[in-house]
């Protein structure tokens, strides 16, 4: 493990090992993770950690790292980079038959029990990360006191039919520029990348220019796009990959933990697949951040963390 310094907070960071099967054979791999504030051993009534799930699939989670911030009082906040991403073991010559939503499942479990937090964690997935969240507290996990749910949706094809309806309305000549080359199979071609980030300028972050922890996110893509082209595609919204048609809409209602929706009001993720969510999971609360679009931890970073603050403090284990 290693000790390194994020902004006034100390940072621990290592590898957690996980068997997986390739080709019929048990293999090592490891999964890389970052722990800010803490102690983990919260005692008994100490702030829970925080686990925070990236987005993609197959970003990483540096565009996250503003959720730093919650590492206040005591409370830990807990980064890791999922399996084919980042700082964790790339396996480019793996399928779509490996590449699963199981997977991330799995290892997210291994990383809790890893870590020692059965006895007690928030986890916050974000986009993708919010698929996963929902699947893992599907599994009933020791020790979940509650979710926070970014920017997600509860099935794919519900949230690819937000992002193309955000999609008709670009300009035309952009739209003109997807449909060609989509219908080419050339979406590597730099001029379909320039028309697929008006887009991301609307609807993923509306900062400008983005900050360089985003930057480095998608940066991550870029050099291993396995995860994210095996899983989704080649966009937000050409959708060809291996979980298009993921959904868990029909098992919302077992979630039956607090959990905390936000979302931004130009969100690619927008209202109608929030709603869903809303109706779905009893009790569950949404939060809409009025000047952001994918990223109000980032667009909105002040305000997004005291509204975390106070929802994570509300819902520790023992309050």
């Amino acid at each position: 493990m290693s000790i390194t310094t994020l902004g006034s907070s100390p940072s621990d960071e290592g590898l957690v090992p996980l068997q997986v099967t390739i080709e019929g054979r048990p293999e090592m791999v490891s999964t890389w993770y970052r722990i800010v504030g803490g102690p983990l051993d919260r005692g008994a009534r100490g702030p829970a950690p925080l686990i925070v799930a990236h987005g993609g699939p197959g970003a990483t989670h540096d565009y996250l790292l503003s959720i730093a911030e919650l590492a206040v009082n005591g409370r830990a906040v807990i980064f890791y980079d999922q399996l084919g991403n980042g700082r964790s073991t790339h396996l480019p010559e793996q399928g779509a038959d490996f590449w699963t939503v199981d997977l991330f499942v799995q290892e997210l479990q291994n990383l809790v029990k890893a870590l020692g937090l059965e006895n007690g964690h928030h986890l916050l997935g974000q986009s993708w990360g919010g698929f996963l969240a929902q699947e893992y507290a599907l599994t009933s996990p020791v020790g979940l006191s509650s979710l926070v749910l970014a920017d997600t949706a509860a099935s794919f094809p519900e949230f690819l039919a937000e992002c193309n309806r955000l999609r008709e309305l670009l300009p035309a000549d952009v739209q003109q520029t997807l449909v060609d080359h989509e219908k080419a199979g050339t979406t590597g071609d730099p001029e379909y990348l320039a028309a697929c980030d008006v887009f991301y300028r609307r609807h993923v972050c509306r900062l400008d220019p983005w900050p360089p922890e985003v930057v480095e996110s998608f940066a991550w893509i870029d050099r291993d796009p396995t995860v994210y082209h095996t899983m989704n595609g080649p966009s937000e919204f050409h959708v060809i990959g291996s979980i298009k048609d993921w959904s868990v809409r029909d098992r919302l209602s077992e979630i039956a933990l607090p959990t905390l929706l936000v979302s931004g009001a130009h969100d690619e993720a927008g209202p109608a697949v929030q709603q869903t969510l809303l109706d779905g999971i009893p009790g569950s609360s949404w939060h809409l951040f009025e000047h952001s679009a994918h990223m109000p931890h980032v667009e909105e970073r002040d305000a997004y963390v005291e509204v975390l603050n106070h929802w994570l403090a509300q819902h520790d284990p023992g309050r």
